[in-house]
Parts: C-alpha cells; structure tokens; sequence
C-alpha cells in the first residue's frame, strides 16, 4: 500500500500552504551592491517676508522698483509702469492696489492734450508724501526748521542766506569732482550732474528741450525746511549754476508745493556773423 501524501516523514517546508507550490528561493544581494536607502528631506517652505503681500519676498524689491520709478518720473500709469519693470498688467496692478491700500500711492485721472478717444483715460498713480518722505532723509527736520528760526530772528535774513550757502558748499565741491570730465557744454555738464546728484539722493535727471535743456530733481532731503526757508533753494540753485557753466532759471521747487524742482538751463543763442556771444551767469 502506498504512503499517502503528507503522511510520509518528510514534513512541508516551512511557510508552505498546502496545496500551493513553494515561491522561488530569493537570492540575497551582495553587501556590497546593496543599494543604500535614501531618505528624502522634508520640504522646507521659507517663511513670508514682513509686510510683503501674499507672502512673496519677492514682492517687496519689486514695490521698491515701483516706488523708484514714481519717483524719477513723479506719474505714471499701470501700463507704463509694467513695461518698464517687466510685468504683466495683472502683477502690476497688484502691487498698485497694495500701495493704494497701504496708503503709499495715489490714482488720478491722466491729462490728456488735444483729440480723447473713446473710453475713460487711464489712470496715473503718483507717491503720497508719506511714502516720499521715506525715500530719503527727513531726520531732525523740526530741530533744523527751529535753528533756522532762530538765526533768522537773531542774524536776520543775510545769516539765513550764508548758512544755506555754507551747507550747499560741501555738496558743490562732491558734484565739481563728478563734472571733472563733462567738458564745456552745459546739457553734457548738466546730464553729468544730474549723475552726481542722484548719487546724493535727489533722483536727478537731464533732458533737452526746444528752448535748451532742464534738470529735474524729483527728490530734495531738505524740502520741509526749504519750505519755509527758500533760501535753500537759491543756494543750490546757484551752485547749479556754477556747476552746468551757464544762467538757469528755477520753474518748480518741491518745497513749494510742486512734484518735482525743475531747473531750465537756456540754450545757446546761434551765433552770428561779426558778432561775439556772451552767457549771462549768475555767479557773480
């Protein structure tokens, strides 16, 4: 009689279920082929920027980008400001509504000269006081109004005057070393200067117009002061006059009450036949 399966001295290997068929023997890799474990880190999401909205640091370069550039051309629209910054209308729009909100800009009705098309003008946003005074420095404007005040009251208007020229001497001397290689013609003097005094933080620039050339100081550290003490401005505006080599003429001043101070530089007369061309200056 035969052995019955199972019944025999040979028990079933271990793990075996019966009725099923043993699974291959896996060989076991070489230590040293063993692939090593890798263990991914955890993503680590950097926090958001203070005061940057939606949380992007990038954000807030790119609200200083906007911030320059109200302050070099004083308005713009939305449309001018993407293009020079590169962005969308939709991403522009963003930051201007944040500045909008923050109190840092505001919106006003574009002026437009001679034929309107169809649909409401666009839009210009311009810097709030506030969000100006913090693009340069404002320190101890009520401690240099009440010194003012008090030579003025003590010294009369002529010390107010030579202390203005005194504290725009040391800036003349910086923009004099700037002009060194500018030459004699004084749009190339002024666009020189115009360098030299965005260099001191007056966000400066040089233009030429039909009746010569202007500078534009979009800028000035001293405009609540000068506002009750013009004689800053006539100092400095002498010193521009020393320094483009010519007469000029101020048509704004910040502190007046304008956007920015704007200086006309008078072109050359044409010289004529027989006749010597003189430059009326101002520094004598």
């Amino acid at each position: 009689m035969k052995k019955a399966a199972g019944l025999s001295g040979h028990q079933p290997a271990a793990g075996v279920a019966a009725g099923r068929a043993a699974p291959p023997a896996q060989t076991a890799l070489p230590a040293q082929v063993t692939p090593p474990v890798r263990v991914t880190p955890p993503v680590r999401v950097a926090p958001p920027a203070q005061g940057a909205p939606g949380g992007n640091a990038g954000d807030l370069s790119t609200r200083d980008r906007v911030t320059q550039l109200l302050l070099e051309r004083r308005a713009a629209t939305a449309a001018q400001l993407g293009d020079a910054l590169g962005l969308s209308p939709a991403a522009i729009r963003r930051h201007l509504d944040a500045m909008l909100a923050e109190g840092d800009v505001v919106a006003r009705e574009q002026t437009v000269r001679g034929h309107r098309g169809r649909g409401r003008p666009a839009k210009v946003f311009l810097l709030t006081d506030a969000a100006r005074s913090r693009c340069g420095t404002h320190h101890y404007d009520n401690m240099a109004t009440a010194a003012l005040r008090w030579i003025a009251r003590t010294g009369g208007s002529s010390a107010v005057e030579q202390f203005a020229a005194e504290q725009v001497a040391a800036l003349e001397s910086r923009c004099r070393a700037a002009l060194a290689d500018a030459g004699d013609d004084p749009m190339a003097r002024a666009e020189a200067l115009a360098a030299a005094l965005t260099a001191e933080g007056y966000a400066a620039s040089a233009s030429t117009i039909a009746s010569g050339g202007q500078l534009c100081q979009h800028h000035c550290p001293v405009a609540h002061v000068a506002a009750e003490f013009p004689q800053l401005c006539e100092a400095e505006t002498t010193v521009i006059s020393r320094l483009v080599g010519t007469h000029v003429q101020r048509l704004a001043t910040i502190a007046h009450g304008d956007g920015v101070c704007t200086t006309h530089i008078p072109g050359s007369p044409p010289a004529q036949s027989g006749k010597t061309v003189t430059t009326v200056r101002t520094d004598r």
